[in-house]
């Protein structure tokens, strides 16, 4: 199963990034890949200080074109955001971003965790996940220096 952890400190506040990590409509605009979103539903977490949204990714590589539905849980107070599958090609996928200040901006950690359902694409995705995940990371960065910058 493939993983990934990443930190990174950027110049920014914790909020912009959790902001920017958020907003999960806007993922097509930038986000390597990413070819549609569209929030399914939204509702606040039971202590009210969050919300939990389901979401429709549609991602786009080459001959491959899937959609797959994930709840992401925000934690706006915690600067944390939680994301785990629903349906779609995996077997299973979860992934979490944590923003803190620091001096000088902020510190980023992003970890993902998944596994496709089919051989073939689990394979595929092997060879080229780290690099993948890196694109990823990136894409965010450049985001929030075109947004904040």
């Amino acid at each position: 199963m493939p993983t990934h952890h990443e930190t990174r400190k950027l110049p920014y506040t914790a909020q912009q990034m959790y902001d920017l990590v958020a907003d999960v409509e806007s993922y097509p605009q930038f986000l390597p890949w990413t070819a549609a979103a569209r929030i399914r539903e939204r509702a606040p977490l039971p202590d009210g200080v969050g919300e939990i949204m389901e979401a429709d990714l549609v991602i786009s590589f080459k001959v491959f074109r899937e959609r797959f539905g994930s709840r992401v849980t925000l934690h706006p107070e915690r600067k944390r955001i939680e994301t785990e599958y629903i349906d779609g090609p995996f077997r299973h996928m979860l992934s979490n971003w944590q923003f803190r200040d620091v001096e000088g901006g902020c510190e980023v950690e992003f970890d993902v965790d998944f596994e496709f359902r089919n051989r073939l694409l689990q394979g595929a995705a092997g060879m080229f996940f780290n690099d993948a995940m890196q694109r990823v990371v990136r894409a965010f960065e450049r985001r929030a220096a075109v947004l904040y910058g």
